[in-house]
């Protein structure tokens, strides 16, 4: 039986809508979000941020070991600035400084420092600290609120370059009473901060002032903040820019110079850290802020005087040596030369030491564990004896032993004057031939210390001057120097087994060996520093700068090449003082040829030679873009030629020497001569690909940042991705690194002078710079709190010119600025006042003058001033004077272009009147004075008031001053005529360096003189305002003629009606009173006049009342303003009262206002 075969049942709903099988996807129900918005947020906030580091990239400058961070300290006095300063070198030093004054610097971390810098509460301070500062901590008081020197300093900042780290710090916050109070404080000013500088700027908050400092965990909070702040991006002007922060000075102007003028100029040393690009070896310009342009007259780096541990420990593993254990270990975290730090305080050129108890010592006092210093004073403190003397004897050294007695003569030594002898040095000695005869040689382990302590910390950058002997590597026939310095102490294994022998000689006989380490020293010195390693690159850059020897010694030096023996020997033997002078070069050609510029050929044999197409192409051979297909023959060929291809005897200007006949006979010994085949067209062909694919390659390598190439548009049209989705600015990123590890690797092969003099003295190095010429003021007058910033000045800045310049008026201030008006300008590294003239821009055409600056919009500017880079920023001011009330920046702006010439013009309006008019001709008077004027005016455009255009033709002969013009329409005898003309203005040539470290007045308007001295303006008549009268004019009436007026259709003919020769009746009758009108009139008359009186009686007796009801009214009034000035004054002697000097040290009492 078959089996039954039913209707399948139909599927239910459920079975639809059953779970799918996890298939290891995510459910997108459950990833989605939930909040829109919040989502819309964070997209752009991860956009913005990915665009914000798409800026324009800058090489990055911080050397392995960077300068201190600069962190300023600023606010208004009173604040509590010196009492932050103090507890933060408390928290970082653990040393309480009484008077921090002057750049303290601090070692934070293992790789860090930081220099802290009060900024006093002057406005010139204030600009040259906003030029340097790394960090900047912005104090304000809470309880009062923004004043008005932080807004200055903020706007300051960004006028000349904010630094990414600036933060608020919010002090005086023990005087809120109620928390609500104080958190409501907080908010307010938190938004106001972040209003001027960006949302989420930080805000610190320091309570109350325990022990003259603020509380520890506050402190330690903001410093653990400022340790592990990041290196934001660098500004433009401090990444192109040397510059330096003095920390300390010293006068090293010999003192008979002071005795004999207590004004002369004065030797200044300046020490600091070097920041920003490398200083000049030689030449550089500086300006010190607030006293001038100067030229550095020498440079020298120093041990650094706050090293980090990292340095140190890095030092000492590439020296092998620890240092030793000091007394003063806290001499490593901590330098204040300016700070009175533990009773020492360098001010200028003296010390002050102050103690507690005062310089009394015992000096008999035995087992007394005394310093040095205070052993010192001891002994300054005997009696009048040399330093050292005491009566056993001197003592000139600490290791030495006493000096009782001067012994006798004994006829010992040497009796007459040496004479000199001459040896010859080898390749290392080449530097000190130029040294004079008394200066005298270092050792090489002095050398070295001396290297060691002016190096970079890392232990790649120490160079070979460090390595152990372990990693030397010497052959046994050929042993190499440590350096190039010490290449001529290289001495063969014989040498040392000779000098082993004498050494174990002498070693027997003491007495003798003093003598005869004398024997032989010529023959010594001879094999010491005889053999010489020729074509070094290190000495050939010694030489070619050396102007004591000529070029022709200088090459035979480089080659090794030795002098003749028998003149070696004739120096050796002669004594006399004419073996000084001797004759180098064999005659007086040789000599000639060697100062010649161009060299003397056969330009006829040249030519013969060259005009060939095989020697043509073997020269082209030679060029670096020559071989770019990388094709085997020619890289041989190249190769032979950088390293053995050049040859002595080519130098100089001798016989033309046929560079290619050794490729050529070397060629032709190692191949067989064969027969050249006939040019076919597939050979032509591949010569023709050949060249198009080296001129592609050549063109790639010009244009290898470019678009153009295959690469570019490969990379664009996705099929290659070098560098991420960023390319081009990877691309760049990556070019400025490659380019910077070049230079790295360049400057790490030679030694320390000639890197500095290549190089120049790098930034991060503390240095000790030397200034001559200073005004005798800066001594006198020297200030520890003002900052001394020493900038660095390019060529291009050093010179003087017209400036233009993109400027707007401050909204803050209060007045608009005039044309002319000196104004002081802060602009790179130099404060200055000159005087500009602002002008606009007239439909793209001209540069029109302003006599005030606008409103609310920009204008250009131009003064006579240092030529500074375009898009360089500056801010103005009027005054740096603490007295005036008002918000003292005038105006900010940028610098457009610099120009020795302006282009400016002034509208001017000269106008005339006219005296003849013949029909579209006239003649015009009182607007020229001569001829020659009318001249320089021909052809012009000119217009009367009411609107008639005309052109000056010529000048009249016979009245001077007189010309002819013609008009599009006949003028009247009353129109004006003016000429609209453009007249240049040039900006006054006035340039005033703002010195106020030695004393400076600024240059005052005439109103400002006349104010202080007391002298009236003078009233100029042509300025005074008087009445103007003008005369009616009568114009004539309007003349039809008779033809015209009779073709006018009716309704516009003209009517007129002729006058009547006799009188009319309306004219003849008189009007007579009579009777009932006449008294009529005199009754009208009589109660009119009684009405008038009535009314002002009344008008006056109100009046009276109104006076009465005005002196109730003020009566009133003052009470009110009484009572209210009654309940202000309670008011603010209730909630407004400001925290007076605290007894427990800190910040200065709060100023009123």
């Amino acid at each position: 039986m078959d089996a039954q075969v039913n209707k399948p049942h139909r599927q239910s709903k459920k079975s639809k809508d059953k779970k799918k099988q996890h298939t290891g996807e995510k459910n997108p129900k459950a990833f989605a979000f939930s909040n829109p918005g919040k989502l819309a947020r964070q997209a752009a906030r991860s956009h913005d941020i990915r665009e914000k580091r798409l800026h324009v990239p800058l090489v990055d400058r911080i050397p392995d070991e960077p300068p201190p961070r600069l962190v300023t300290i600023v606010g208004p006095p009173g604040v509590g600035k010196t009492t932050l300063m103090k507890s933060l070198i408390r928290r970082y030093a653990k040393e309480t400084l009484s008077d921090p004054v002057g750049p303290i610097t601090v070692v934070t971390s293992k790789k860090q420092r930081l220099t802290f810098v009060e900024c006093p509460n002057e406005l010139e301070a204030m600009v040259d600290i906003a030029k340097v500062a790394d960090i900047v901590l912005l104090m304000i008081d809470g309880n009062y609120g923004f004043e008005m020197e932080t807004m200055e300093f903020l706007n300051i900042l960004a006028a000349t370059g904010m630094p990414g780290n600036v933060f608020g710090i919010l002090t005086h916050l023990d005087l809120f009473k109620k928390p609500q109070a104080l958190k409501d404080a907080k908010k307010r000013l938190k938004h106001r901060l972040w209003s001027e500088l960006y949302n989420g700027a930080h805000l610190f908050y320091l309570s109350g002032v325990l022990n003259g400092r603020y509380p520890d965990r506050e402190i330690h909070n903001l410093s653990r903040f400022l340790s592990v702040m990041k290196n934001p991006r660098p500004l433009v002007w401090r990444n192109s820019h040397p510059y330096s922060v003095i920390d300390n000075y010293r006068d090293v102007t010999h003192p008979t110079k002071i005795e004999q003028n207590a004004k002369c100029d004065r030797t200044i040393e300046l020490s600091g850290y070097l920041r920003g690009t490398n200083f000049s070896a030689q030449g550089q310009r500086v300006h010190i802020a607030g006293l001038g342009d100067f030229t550095i007259a020498s440079m020298e780096t120093l041990p650094d005087p706050c090293a980090t541990p990292a340095m140190e420990q890095a030092l000492a593993k590439a020296t092998g040596k620890t240092g030793r254990r000091r007394l003063d270990e806290k001499d490593k975290k901590i330098y204040a030369p300016m700070a009175d730090r533990s009773g020492l305080k360098i001010t200028g050129d003296h010390i002050v030491i102050t103690r507690e108890k005062g310089f009394t010592f015992d000096k008999s006092a035995e087992g007394v564990e005394r310093g040095e210093g205070e052993q010192l004073i001891i002994d300054l403190q005997g009696e009048r004896r040399l330093l050292g003397q005491t009566d056993q004897g001197v003592k000139l050294f600490s290791t030495g032993q006493q000096i009782t007695q001067i012994p006798e003569e004994e006829d010992t030594g040497r009796k007459t004057k040496r004479k000199a002898r001459f040896a010859e040095r080898g390749d290392s000695e080449d530097e000190a031939d130029d040294l004079p005869d008394d200066e005298g040689f270092v050792s090489g382990e002095e050398d070295g210390a001396s290297d060691v302590e002016e190096s970079e910390f890392s232990e790649q950058k120490l160079g070979k001057l460090f390595r152990k002997k372990d990693d030397k590597v010497a052959d046994e026939d050929v042993a190499f120097a440590d350096s190039d310095s010490d290449l001529g102490s290289i001495i063969s294994d014989e040498e040392l087994s000779d000098e082993d022998e004498d050494d174990e000689d002498l070693g027997s006989d003491e007495d003798g060996a003093a003598v005869r380490w004398k024997d032989n020293m010529m023959e010594r010195a001879r094999r010491l520093h005889g053999k010489r390693r020729p074509y070094r690159a290190v000495d050939l850059a010694r030489m070619m700068y050396d102007d004591s020897i000529s070029p022709k010694e200088a090459l035979q030096k480089w080659r090794g090449e030795e002098e003749e023996e028998e003149e070696e020997e004739d120096i050796e033997k002669d004594d006399d003082d004419d073996t000084f002078f001797k004759r180098t070069g064999n005659g007086l050609n040789e000599d000639l040829s060697e100062d010649r510029v161009i060299p003397r050929f056969d330009y006829e044999e040249l030519a013969a030679k060259w005009s060939g197409e095989d020697a043509v192409e073997s020269l082209r051979a030679r060029f670096a873009t020559a071989n770019l297909l990388d094709e085997d023959g020619n890289d041989e060929e190249g190769d032979d030629d950088e390293m053995g291809g050049d040859d002595g005897d080519d130098e100089g200007d001798g016989a033309f020497e046929d560079l290619e006949a050794e490729d050529g006979a070397e060629g032709s010994d190692n191949e067989e001569p064969e027969a050249e085949p006939e040019a076919t067209l597939e050979a032509e062909r591949e010569k023709n690909a050949r060249r198009k694919e080296e001129l592609k390659l050549r063109f790639e390598e010009e244009d290898r940042e470019g678009f153009a190439n295959d690469k570019a548009v490969t990379r664009r049209e996705g099929g290659e991705d070098e560098f991420g989705e960023d390319d081009w600015y990877e691309a760049q990123k990556a070019v400025l690194q490659k380019q910077q590890d070049i230079n790295k690797a360049e400057f790490e092969n030679l030694d320390e002078s000639q890197r500095v003099s290549v190089e120049g003295f790098r930034a991060g190095k503390y240095a000790k710079i030397v200034i001559e010429g200073v005004p005798a003021d800066f001594v006198t007058k020297f200030q520890p709190k003002m900052p001394i910033i020493l900038g660095g000045l390019t060529p291009t800045e050093d010179r003087f010119g017209f400036v233009q310049v993109r400027i707007k008026r401050h909204r803050w201030h209060k007045k608009i600025l005039k044309t002319g008006d000196p104004l002081i300008f802060s602009l790179g590294w130099r404060r200055f006042q000159s005087m500009p003239v602002y002008s606009i821009s007239d439909s793209r055409t001209r540069n029109r003058m302003l006599k005030y600056t606008p409103e609310h919009m920009h204008c250009f500017g131009t003064f006579y001033g240092p030529l500074i880079a375009p898009n360089t920023g500056f801010v103005c001011f009027q005054s740096f004077s603490s007295s005036n009330p008002g918000f003292r920046i005038s105006a900010t702006g940028t610098v457009l272009s610099v120009d020795e010439s302006t282009e400016i013009v002034k509208k001017l309006k000269l106008t005339g009147t006219p005296y003849k008019i013949f029909k579209n001709t006239a003649f015009i008077k009182d607007m020229f004075n001569s001829a020659l004027e009318i001249a320089k005016f021909e052809g012009a455009a000119i217009k009367t008031v009411s609107g008639v255009r005309g052109q000056i033709k010529r000048a009249l002969s016979k009245p001077d001053g007189h010309f002819r013009a013609t008009f599009e329409d006949k003028i009247l005898l009353s129109d004006i005529v003016f000429l609209r003309a453009w007249y240049p203005i040039k900006p006054h040539r006035f340039y005033s360096p703002v010195t106020n470290l030695i004393g400076w007045q600024k240059m005052r308007l005439t109103g400002e003189i006349r104010r202080a001295e007391n002298i009236d303006t003078p009233q100029l008549k042509n300025s005074q305002y008087r009445k103007i009268e003008r005369e009616t004019r009568r114009f004539n009436p309007l003349r039809v003629p008779r033809a015209l007026a009779a073709e006018l259709p009716f309704k516009s003919q003209i009517i007129q009606t002729k006058p009547q020769k006799k009188e009319t009746y309306m004219q003849k009758r008189a009007v007579v009173v009579r009777g009932e009108e006449k008294k009529a009139r005199d009754l009208m008359q009589k109660l009119t006049t009684i009405r008038k009186d009535v009314v002002e009686k009344r008008r006056a007796k109100k009046e009276e009342k109104r006076v009465e009801y005005r002196k109730k009214v003020a009566e009133v009034e003052e009470r009110m303003e009484n009572k209210k000035k009654r309940e202000n004054k309670a008011y603010w002697e209730r909630e407004g009262k400001k925290r007076g000097p605290s007894d427990m040290g800190g910040g200065g009492g709060k100023r009123r206002k």
